[in-house]
Formats: C-alpha cells, sequence, structure tokens
C-alpha cells in the first residue's frame, strides 16, 4: 500500500466493510472476529441520506431544499455503495493527533484494496465536499480536489453549485 499519510498514524488491516451508513460514515468489521467499529471519513462531508438536525442546518444554510440535499445524500451513498460495496477488504489509518470527532467516532483514510483512498475518490468525483471541520493532514489537497469537482459539475455539482 502506498497512501501517504502524515506520521504519526495508526493503521488497522484486515478489516472489512461492514455497512455503508451514509457518504461519510461506514463500519467496518475485522475479517478475524466479529467486532465491528464506525468510521468517519477524514477531511470531507457528505450531504445527509435521512431527516436529522444536521440536514436542517444545511437546509437553511445553504438555502438548498430539503428534499434535494436528502437526493444529494442518497446519490453519495449509492457512489460509496459501488466503490466499496460491504465486504470489500479495506485498511484504515488514522492519524494520532485527530484520531475521534465530536460523536467519538474513529476518523480515518480508508484505503481500497487497489491502493486508493476513499476520501479521496469521493472529493475527487464531486459526492464529497472538502471539510475542515473533520481536520486530516490531507485537507489542504482535499480543498484542490473539491475546487476542481467545483469547476467540472462532476458528481454532485452537476445538481447544484454548492452546499
Amino acid at each position: 500500500m502506498q497512501y501517504n499519510a502524515i506520521a504519526p498514524y495508526l493503521m488497522e488491516t484486515h478489516l472489512r466493510v461492514a455497512k455503508i451508513l451514509d457518504g461519510d460514515s461506514l463500519t467496518v468489521v475485522s475479517i478475524f472476529g466479529k467486532e465491528e467499529k464506525e468510521i468517519r471519513l477524514y477531511g470531507l462531508d457528505c450531504p445527509e441520506n435521512k431527516h436529522n438536525r444536521k440536514l436542517k442546518e444545511v437546509e437553511k444554510k445553504s438555502h438548498i431544499a430539503g428534499e434535494l440535499l436528502l437526493q444529494m445524500g442518497r446519490k453519495a451513498t449509492e457512489f460509496v455503495l459501488s466503490v466499496a460495496p460491504p465486504g470489500t477488504s479495506v485498511t484504515i489509518i488514522t492519524e494520532d493527533a485527530n484520531p475521534r470527532d465530536y460523536y467519538n467516532r474513529q476518523l480515518a483514510y480508508v484505503i481500497l484494496p487497489s491502493g486508493e483512498c476513499l476520501n479521496e475518490i469521493l472529493v475527487r468525483e464531486g459526492y464529497a465536499k472538502a471539510e475542515e471541520e473533520y481536520f486530516c493532514s490531507k485537507l489542504a489537497e482535499y480543498q484542490v480536489l473539491n475546487f476542481n469537482a467545483i469547476h467540472s459539475k462532476s458528481g454532485l455539482y452537476s445538481m447544484v453549485e454548492r452546499w
């Protein structure tokens, strides 16, 4: 694997995707046991795929109708399912300096069997936006990928200019 996370970091291998929760979070399970853990992807954010408090906040802030945001969230979730469906072997990398989010979910880069990073794919293809709330050492790179996705109207940016 050649992903160049900034050290120090924790790398966990022998994991499989158990469930895709939404565009920016999933659960993984060890191939040796049944223990699942929730992973929140570093450096990005996707629209919500169900009604909740965050959806209302984004709707108010972005001036985009909640139903359109939900549709976008479902498209982001479907994209993740197409790239990393349940059963996909993954490696996760967590930076020591920023291991958990506000909800105590483990933050991570999810590395696919191809060696590509799911986080980068989502931002590059326009199904997620770079987000400093889930800070990581790769945030500046994600911001460039996000800028390019916006200007090429990739993914969700074919539906809206920003969210």
